[in-house]
């Protein structure tokens, strides 16, 4: 089969094998919770990797890299997944990226002239194997590890073939990992015992099948959910830990110090637990080990550097929260900022509490915490529906959370965003399940939207007068026009160019053609009659019409 890619990769191609993973892992996050009996039986390797990947993709997304640096967005993913990365699994998945990146890297160039094709591939995934295995203190075979290598190796040989191709590397790489992964079970006997195969492999799986579709089109495939009936090894109730024996307590953060000080902080953590991990480079490390004595590890970490953003995880605790999944009626709720009262009234009309914005100006951390307080919620969910107001949102999660509040932001940039993200909201599923729910249904949102110069300017898109009408896509300028209708139509097209189902049209309260949005809906219907389309009122005055596509 043709590669899709035509036998090179570039920063596009990256970005499009992010987005393919972390779909891949919210459609298989609860089957890998499931798996989850290893290192410790908490059912949450699915939940963590699917975070990991989410902050990796939005800073891959974010990365300002020439288009054919790919060694550079891949940088960029793996420092968000290093800053973002949760639980064991996580921090791993942020070291296999790294050494991805380095794969692909020489004095931060591709290490030949061109684009990089097979061999290239081949190096970054057998620099990632080799940097999995070093980030780890005691490294296990059976896990995600063992996956990694064997992908690499497959992946290594396929490429000194005689004309080898992305493809077949891919091919052979998602190959061996899925049988790599069957075999888990006959090298750690706690999965074995459990009846299934390891969590963090199945995951790495995804990445790799995520490879493979990105450069042939080539779908997973249909696979059974596990080896065997799901079984914890070990009894809840076994003391203070969920193994006997083991570290009752995980402890994260991120931390500030010189390399030359981290072995001997990865040898005082290996001192006071296991699943020591110490993963980063150049001053900035992210730290995981499982202890018994939480101050101890911080202390080591003190000792080495500047620990910030600590979390602790009591494995008892989580595993009690887990086994009531279901939220009781009126424990959770959804705050939503609205751009103007028509929004607001779509919001609040779908169960939101609703923070007006004012114009030019986003509600305050202040605002946002009285907001949460407001719901009488233990669990929150944030839509700060605007680029800028994620950074807000956060800040006052984290004051709420000192407060005993579960919260989490969605990084909803748009209104419709934040309307697509309501529309599957689900309070009695877990908060996890409807946290990622929520956040697929916003990120397969693309958005648009048509404005009015206000003063000539060079833009982007070129040059623009005071009147002519700009159409972006995604929050970028991608056109400048004479007519709304005419400038909104391209806009829209560009949005379904990369498919979709649903339009969603919010006209503007100051749009001086009323009959906008009825224009773009037909024109959509006529173009596009497969594709549903839905049309409201009362958008932010200073767009005339703002655009989604699900």
């Amino acid at each position: 089969m043709r590669d899709v890619l035509d036998g090179t990769l570039d920063a596009a191609a990256v970005r499009r094998w992010c987005r393919l993973s972390l779909d891949g892992l919210a459609a298989a996050r609860e089957e890998i919770d499931a798996l989850n009996v290893y290192p410790v039986p908490d059912a949450d390797t699915g939940t963590n990797l699917w975070s990991t990947m989410e902050a990796a993709t939005a800073a891959a997304s974010a990365a300002d890299v020439r288009p054919d640096d790919v060694a550079g967005v891949l940088h960029a993913a793996a420092r968000g997944a290093l800053l973002g990365a949760r639980g064991n699994s996580g921090v791993i998945l942020s070291q296999l990226l790294r050494g991805a990146a380095e794969g692909l890297a020489a004095d931060g160039r591709v290490p030949s002239a061109g684009p990089p094709g097979p061999r290239h591939l081949a190096a970054a995934l057998a620099r990632s194997a080799e940097q999995g295995y070093a980030a780890v203190a005691e490294p296990v075979e059976g896990t995600m590890l063992t996956v990694a290598r064997a992908a690499a190796d497959a992946g290594v040989q396929r490429a000194r073939g005689a004309g080898a191709t992305l493809a077949g590397v891919a091919r052979a790489a998602a190959r061996a990992g899925r049988v790599a992964l069957a075999r888990t079970p006959q090298q750690l006997d706690v999965l074995a015992r459990a009846g299934v195969v390891d969590a963090g492999g199945r995951g790495l799986t995804v990445l790799l099948e995520a490879v493979d579709t990105l450069v042939s089109g080539r779908r997973p495939p249909v696979r059974a959910r596990r080896l065997g009936p799901p079984a914890l090894p070990f009894p809840a109730s076994a003391g203070l830990d969920l193994r006997p024996g083991g570290p009752a307590y995980e402890v994260m953060y991120l931390l500030e110090a010189d390399d030359e000080r981290v072995p001997a902080l990865r040898k005082a953590l290996v001192g006071l637990g296991d699943s020591v991990l110490v993963v980063g480079g150049d001053r900035l490390w992210h730290v995981h080990a499982h202890v018994h004595d939480v101050g101890a590890a911080l202390e080591a970490g003190m000792r080495a550097g500047r620990p910030y953003r600590v979390r602790v995880v009591h494995f008892v605790d989580q595993l009690a929260a887990r086994s009531h999944r279901r939220a009781p009626a009126g424990t959770r709720a959804v705050v939503a900022v609205a751009a103007s009262s028509g929004i607001a009234e779509l919001l609040s009309g779908a169960g939101a509490f609703v923070v007006a914005r004012e114009p030019e100006r986003d509600p305050s951390t202040a605002e946002l915490l009285a907001a949460i307080r407001r719901t009488g919620a233990v669990e929150v969910v944030v839509l700060p529906n605007d680029r800028e107001g994620i950074a807000v949102a956060e800040a006052a999660a984290e004051r709420a959370r000192d407060e005993g509040v579960r919260v989490a932001v969605l990084p909803t940039r748009a209104q419709v965003q934040g309307l697509a993200a309501l529309a599957v909201h689900e309070p009695g599923r877990s908060f996890d399940d409807d946290v990622v729910a929520m956040t697929s249904a916003a990120a397969h949102t693309r958005h648009g939207a048509v404005t009015v110069a206000t003063r000539d300017a060079v833009t982007a898109a070129g040059r623009c007068a005071a009147g002519d009408v700009l159409g972006l896509v995604d929050g970028d300028l991608v056109t400048v026009g004479k007519e709304l209708a005419a400038t909104a139509i391209e806009v829209v097209d560009r949005l379904l160019a990369g498919g979709g189902e649903l339009v969603t049209l919010v006209s503007g309260g100051a749009a001086p053609d009323s009959g906008l949005s009825a224009a773009v809906a037909r024109h959509v219907r006529s173009t596009r009659p497969e594709v549903e389309t839905v049309v409201y009122g009362g958008g932010p005055p200073r767009y005339p019409l703002l655009i989604g596509v699900e």
